[in-house]
């Protein structure tokens, strides 16, 4: 892909009951952007996180991921394309070491041997995991498993990485860690969080969406600089001073 972009136009989606999660989404995010997604529990973050890799397909409207439009006939380039990093490592992590979880996607991807254990090797690399190569991904502290997690997204080689809450439960060390690492990758990324001091220096760019209604995409120091889009996350001027 030349342009490692995400474009929602006019996205809409409801769930089997009826329930319209998402209600007319529009936006762009360019080649090499790290964006804040911004909501209320329930406000659709993560059904619109779903829409970037094809897990849900819109009621209406397009998703479009680098000039290829998210549908049932392109999934396996989008799959190649987008990395997901879900807030539940253990939703990522099966196999019984840590390179095994790694060299799931390659292998997937019908990779030769040399080119798996390459890419094995150098993920682990990337996020500073290659003493757990050998590991029981069930045996790892919730900080270690967020990177091997990371490290089986990177394995695939994306062009794009979407992550929903990635320092949700980790220790201020493993928050500091996982942050620092974010900032050493070129992808182009969207990040659905509530930690407010990751997103002032990670994201220079934030969406909020309210009731599945996209209602601020603007810098990030404009957003959480207003009023009415705080009391939409339900936060005071106080709260970002803390």
């Amino acid at each position: 892909m030349s342009h490692h972009f995400i474009q929602f136009t006019d996205v809409r989606y409801s769930y089997h009951d009826g329930y319209e999660a998402l209600k007319g989404i529009s936006f762009r995010i360019t080649h090499g952007e790290r964006v804040a997604l911004l909501g209320r529990n329930g406000a659709g973050k993560s059904t619109l996180l779903l829409h970037t890799n094809g897990l849900l397909l819109p009621t209406r409207g397009e998703v479009n991921i680098g000039g290829i439009p998210v549908t049932k006939a392109t999934l396996p380039d989008i799959h190649r394309s987008v990395g997901m990093v879900f807030q539940n490592s253990d939703d990522q992590l099966f196999m019984p070491t840590v390179e095994e979880d790694v060299a799931f996607g390659p292998l997937n991807m019908r990779l030769p041997s040399d080119e798996v254990e390459r890419r094995v090797e150098e993920s682990l690399k990337a996020v500073g995991a290659s003493d757990l190569r050998k590991r029981s991904p069930m045996r790892l502290s919730g900080g270690q498993r967020r990177r091997v997690a990371l490290a089986g997204v990177l394995a695939m080689m994306p062009s794009v990485l979407v992550m929903d809450e990635p320092t949700a439960n980790l220790d201020f060390a493993g928050r500091r860690d996982l942050i620092d690492l974010l900032k050493t990758f070129s992808h182009t990324q969207l990040i659905a969080t509530h930690d407010l001091p990751l997103v002032w220096e990670l994201c220079p760019r934030s969406i909020v969406i309210d009731d599945g209604i996209l209602v601020a995409d603007a810098p990030t120091g404009e957003v959480l600089a207003d009023e009415g889009i705080l009391e939409i996350l339900g936060i005071s001027a106080g709260d970002l001073n803390q």
